[in-house]
């Protein structure tokens, strides 16, 4: 079987090893397609070489079919398609309070441990999520960041007929607008990059670039000087975390998506005078990946036109250099078959 390695300083190597039975309590999967995600560009930038466990195979967001089971596993057969939630929490403790998806000593399977940019991919079962046999294996590669998408809607508590804005548009502020937009809210997408903003109204999105509109009179504008219900940040800059406070309305809800390394500046006045909540939201659970898992198929949504590129897995190295040069790309796949 063909595998790849992240070997630091921005390599990766193409190799062939032998395929390996599926161990008591595994799947092993036949991996369709993998998408590369903004943390695997992170990997590749060498900013996570004290986590990730080098040399090592990464990629989390997959499709693919069961090719083998190991012992014990019950509920799958082989030949069936199949997405990873790629959340191994088998060292949950009770101070986690039942939220293993946020445990403290959880592991994340493609970062912590082997990921699927290989061919055969062993997983423990209990990581699987069945998909109907008509699925199109290249969208459920997209279930993954969906999933982040459907979690951070859910966690905003948005309704139908209010309004969210959506600082960023990105693969994953699309995503959000996207399922925002699916609940019945009025979305507005904010995003500075113009390739991104002819993206997000290919997709039936309203985006505007702050840098040539006022957004906060835009919205104001848009919902009869209301302002925004929901504020999703997921720029990760600080200018989104100065305009969230002001785009929000009355007892407006920000949900934060970006990830912020450092402590940031964030004006607190306005949580006071507005009665602002703000709302933290990472990765997601089992019933987001079954709410991403229904929008994908009843493919009702575009979300093909997320899909910017597919390539083969041997070309893993050309890939992550033109994301680099690349930034107005969305959603890169590697086809691991061929």
């Amino acid at each position: 079987m063909l595998a790849t390695q992240y070997e630091g300083n921005k390599t990766f190597t193409v190799f062939e090893k032998e395929i390996e039975a599926p161990a008591a309590g595994e799947v092993r999967i036949k991996v369709a397609y993998v998408g590369v995600c903004g943390t695997d560009v992170h990997i590749y930038h060498g900013m996570m070489d004290k986590r990730v466990n080098i040399p090592e195979t990464i990629g989390h967001e997959m499709s693919g079919v069961i090719d083998a089971l190991g012992d014990g596993v019950t509920g799958y057969e082989v030949g069936d398609k199949v997405v990873v939630r790629p959340l191994d929490d088998r060292l949950a403790q009770p101070s986690d309070k039942g939220f293993n998806h946020v445990c403290e000593k959880l592991k994340f399977i493609g970062i912590d441990s082997p990921g699927a940019m290989q061919e055969y991919w062993n997983v423990p079962a209990f990581t699987l999520h069945k998909l109907k046999a008509e699925t199109d294996l290249k969208l459920a590669a997209l279930i993954e960041p969906l999933s982040v998408a459907t979690h951070d809607v859910r966690m905003s508590g948005l309704k139908a007929g209010e309004t969210a804005v959506v600082l960023g548009g990105g693969p994953i502020g699309l995503l959000v607008a996207m399922v925002a937009k699916e609940t019945g809210a009025d979305v507005i997408v904010s995003e500075v990059n113009e390739t991104r903003i002819a993206k997000a109204k290919e997709l039936g999105l309203d985006a505007v670039n702050p840098i040539k509109v006022d957004l906060i009179d835009y919205v104001r504008n848009k919902t009869e000087n209301r302002l925004a219900d929901v504020v999703f940040e997921v720029a990760g800059v600080q200018p989104a975390l100065d305009t969230m406070t002001e785009v929000a309305g009355i007892r407006g809800r920000i949900v934060m998506v970006a990830i912020h390394g450092e402590k940031k500046p964030v004006d607190l006045f306005k949580f006071f005078w507005k009665e602002l909540k703000l709302i933290g939201a990472r990765v997601y659970e089992k019933e987001d990946y079954e709410k991403s898992i229904a929008l994908i198929t009843a493919n009702e949504i575009p979300f093909e036109k997320m899909i910017t590129d597919v390539q083969p897995l041997s070309n893993i190295q050309q890939v992550f250099g033109n994301i680099d040069s690349n930034p107005d790309g969305m959603k890169v796949l590697m086809d691991c078959q061929q």
